[in-house]
């Protein structure tokens, strides 16, 4: 039987990262954005390309129709959408507040339903993985919005594992600390900036899509299959870790 992983977030750097290591394990993909010219940029005429906006419950019900009416079921779900907006919470606006939350949490929400639907209706066992950041484990200056947004997203993570994991479904998400994707250039636009965060980290460093891809490759395999409802760290230490002042 041919396995088929759904990629949201696809265009973006984790997303393709993600498209790499799965394409080469030999999965099928479909790949999911926003908009059809990042897809097409990213991948070409390769995969099943669907252009919605699964922060919507009607973007991601469109992706499961979509994958039905061409005959594939996904039965692996790698939700890369996301975004990043800093700022001390009285000094951000509604607009800036109300698309982190969408982008970071409710389209996890969306995107897991219908997904969930899909593997009921098969009856079939899955597994999803999603991001979550190393914001929402360890209170981080001017991330107050994101940090919101992923602590909802690792609660939504637990309970959603609970409710399905007598189904065959497991589902888990991955909390990184700053990684080097197009999302972060704003961030590490100098090489100031970049000597800077790399140094917050009790292992000095900036994290990269690859290594993030390769854990959460590992957490929809068959090695993790006894893994469910939890959050895998990969921050170099920053949630739990003291660095040494020097």
């Amino acid at each position: 039987m041919q396995k088929v992983a759904l990629i949201t977030g696809a265009a973006g750097g984790l997303g393709q990262a993600m498209a790499g290591k799965l394409a080469a394990a030999g999965w099928q993909l479909i790949v999911t954005s926003r908009h059809d010219e990042n897809l097409t940029k990213a991948y070409g005429h390769q995969h099943l390309q669907i252009v919605a906006d699964c922060s919507s419950v009607a973007g991601a019900k469109h992706i499961m129709q979509i994958a039905s009416a061409n005959n594939l079921t996904p039965t692996a779900l790698a939700h890369c959408v996301g975004n990043i907006r800093l700022g001390a919470l009285h000094r951000m606006n509604e607009v800036d507040f109300n698309d982190c939350m969408s982008a970071n949490l409710f389209s996890a929400f969306h995107t897991l339903a219908a997904f969930v639907s899909g593997l009921r209706e098969a009856k079939s066992g899955g597994v999803a993985v999603f991001v979550s950041s190393a914001a929402a484990r360890i209170g981080t200056p001017n991330h107050e919005a994101v940090a919101a947004a992923k602590a909802g997203l690792e609660g939504l993570v637990r309970g959603a594992a609970a409710t399905y994991a007598s189904q065959g479904i497991r589902i888990n998400a991955v909390a990184p600390g700053i990684m080097d994707t197009p999302a972060t250039n704003k961030i590490l636009g100098s090489e100031l900036a970049r000597e800077s965060a790399a140094k917050q980290y009790p292992i000095a460093g900036i994290g990269t899509a690859d290594e993030l891809a390769e854990l959460m490759l590992w957490l929809m395999s068959d090695h993790a299959a006894r893994v469910t409802g939890q959050i895998w760290s990969l921050d170099a230490g920053f949630s739990t870790l003291r660095p040494l002042v020097k």
